[in-house]
């Protein structure tokens, strides 16, 4: 079983992204912040990271940054998600080495089929 870790400020949003994640049939992780988030990927090897963008203390895009400069998580699926829609934001996320970016809200079944997309060209 394929295992998501959800990075998300938001108790709500991270309720909902493990409820739809757990229904696609994956095993979740959480974690409220970027040090959290760090420390999970650390801990557990997640097969792919939902990462939020706006946290408190380490930005997602720094998470970001630092899971891409690590060679053991270099290829690990990164699907950012935020509120911010700019395409200068896009850009960035993706610049910095995101697989995806999508935008809250989102369709939950395109970020299912998102998911289930990279964790099959990661297989």
């Amino acid at each position: 079983m394929a295992k998501v870790l959800v990075v998300d400020d938001e108790p709500n949003i991270v309720l909902s992204l493990e409820f739809l994640m757990q229904q696609a049939g994956f095993e979740v992780i959480t974690a409220e912040d970027g040090e959290a988030a760090l420390a999970a990927v650390g801990d557990s090897t997640p097969d792919l990271v939902l990462l939020d963008i706006s946290l408190p203390g380490i930005s997602g895009f720094d998470v970001l940054e630092q899971l891409r400069g690590d060679p053991h998580h270099r290829r690990l699926p990164i699907i950012m998600l935020t509120a911010h829609g700019r395409e200068v934001e896009r850009e960035k996320g993706l610049a910095l080495g995101a697989d995806d970016y999508v935008t809250k809200p989102f369709s939950t079944q395109a970020l299912v089929e998102k998911v289930k997309a990279l964790l099959a060209e990661d297989a």
